[in-house]
């Protein structure tokens, strides 16, 4: 009889799992539990009028890197190239991002003029914070807030500025308590081995064996900054579905698991509610704090460590105008918690992927509302409406990039607890998990966000390497 694999979450990190089990030359049977009607997660594409597209979550995917030209692979092996979007670099979405700081739009320097001229909202050439930072000594202490990091080895206007504003954007969360070696570990380890950010990340480039395809090939050549799918980036996970389907795997949805308990011969049962099944192996796709509760007796102390791994919320609204125009084409602007505590930044989803506006085209845009301002609301116990989120985001729009009439379309969703906070200390979190595991040869494995990146590279990355683990080519953790 071959081994039975139940994979726990209908997330991306989940689905990737799925499939490079059951892409192994002789894959075990592999199960698929998702308590949702729905698979993907947090990327959830809509259409709108005209048939635009609407992101509630991620809007693009990054292809730099080892971790992107997998994620590019996986959509070739998905048969999807043909619906890819690319932004490339010389696009004003690839070229240009922006701060806003003091009531305006600052563009961000780049290529290495920039770095050389005045560039508000610093006061000073970038060129000098460089210099400060080629000159700072190695840090010692094992870990650090993202702050004290910036703030020691660029000075106090890019960690309050453009490090603040670079957390809100990707983690939604605060610099101040965000572990730098767990949320950017290249700069973590770039000081180090080469005691110095920029000395380490320029010497550091390029090292390592990376997949290669055709499509990889076309991003390298154009220099793509980010891409999409036509239909939204939810085709990607619908695709791994229908393909797993194809290969075997029994994807239940609809089914919270309940419980998980350890048999006498070493089997987990998995609880359904009012069934349950048999697994020789568990991956676990689900939020860290959700399996701490899920996990037996006989586990306690690994659930203590993963129920310590927090996450925030974040409103995301959609908001499309008809016949309006932006005041800068870019990426988007990310907005320090100085300038304001709940808006994190908006996207300017127009100009990255104008093929999405629908027909007739109208210009969207999503404002990321969170931070301090949504934890307090929730914490108060305030009631959390709709129409709250949609007039700050309507206010942050109008005021921020002047589109003051009102939108022709307006989507809002609240993801309570959907990006995960590497705090502090995150890294021993993960060193006690892995010990626990190794320690008691539990066959779990853990995968996801709440380890080791929130991005959907990093998703799928997760993924891979725990079916890499559980078919027994790493070792287990």
């Amino acid at each position: 009889m071959g081994r039975t694999v139940v994979v726990l979450g209908g997330g991306i990190s989940g689905l990737a799992a799925s499939y490079h089990l059951s892409r192994a030359p002789c894959p075990p049977k592999v199960v698929l539990v998702e308590g949702s009607e729905r698979l993907g997660g947090w990327i959830r594409s809509v259409r709108g009028p005209g048939d635009a597209i609407f992101e509630l979550g991620p809007r693009g995917i990054r292809p730099a890197g080892a971790l992107g030209a997998r994620t590019l692979l996986l959509v070739s092996e998905l048969g999807l190239d043909s619906e890819v979007l690319p932004v490339r670099g010389d696009h004003p979405a690839a070229q240009n991002r922006f701060l806003y700081v003091g009531g305006a739009l600052h563009a961000l320097p780049s290529g290495l003029r920039g770095l050389f001229r005045p560039s508000p909202p610093f006061s000073k050439p970038l060129f000098w914070a460089g210099l400060k930072e080629l000159t700072t000594p190695r840090g010692k202490d094992p870990d650090e807030t993202v702050h004290s990091f910036a703030q020691r080895r660029l000075g106090p206007e890019v960690a309050s500025l453009a490090m603040d504003s670079l957390c809100r954007g990707v983690f939604a969360g605060n610099s101040r308590e965000l572990s730098i070696r767990s949320c950017f570990p290249s700069l973590f380890q770039a000081e180090q081995t080469h005691r110095s950010v920029l000395l380490g990340l320029l010497l550091g480039a390029g090292r390592g064996p990376q997949v290669d395809s055709a499509l990889i090939r076309r991003a390298r050549a154009e220099r793509w900054s980010q891409w999409s799918l036509r239909g939204g980036l939810e085709t990607l996970p619908q695709a791994l579905n229908t393909h797993l389907t194809s290969r075997g795997v029994r994807v239940l949805r609809g089914q919270p698991v309940c419980g998980l308990s350890l048999q006498a011969e070493g089997h987990w049962k998995v609880s359904l509610g009012d069934s349950s099944l048999e697994a020789d192996h568990v991956v676990s796709a689900v939020p860290a704090s959700v399996l701490s509760r899920l996990l037996p007796a006989q586990a306690a102390p690994l659930a203590h460590a993963l129920s310590t791994i927090p996450a925030v919320s974040v409103a995301v609204v959609n908001l499309q105008y008809r016949g309006a125009r932006l005041p800068v084409q870019g990426f988007g602007h990310l907005v320090p918690s100085s300038e304001d505590p709940g808006v994190l930044g908006i996207v300017y989803d127009s100009v990255a992927f104008p093929e999405q506006d629908g027909s007739p085209p109208g210009l969207r845009v999503t404002v990321m509302l969170g931070g301090s301002w949504l934890q307090t609301l929730e914490a108060r116990g305030s009631v959390l409406s709709q129409e709250l989120f949609r007039q700050q985001a309507q206010h942050a729009a109008a005021t921020q990039l002047g589109l003051k009439e009102p939108p022709s379309h307006c989507l809002v969703h609240l993801h309570k607890n959907c990006i995960p906070q590497y705090t502090l200390g995150h890294w021993q979190k993960l060193e006690a998990a892995t010990q626990f595991l190794a320690s008691r040869r539990l066959p779990l494995t853990l995968a996801g966000a709440s380890y080791e990146g929130v991005a959907v590279n990093d998703c799928i990355e997760s993924g891979r390497q725990a079916a890499a683990r559980v078919l027994g080519s790493e070792p287990n953790g």
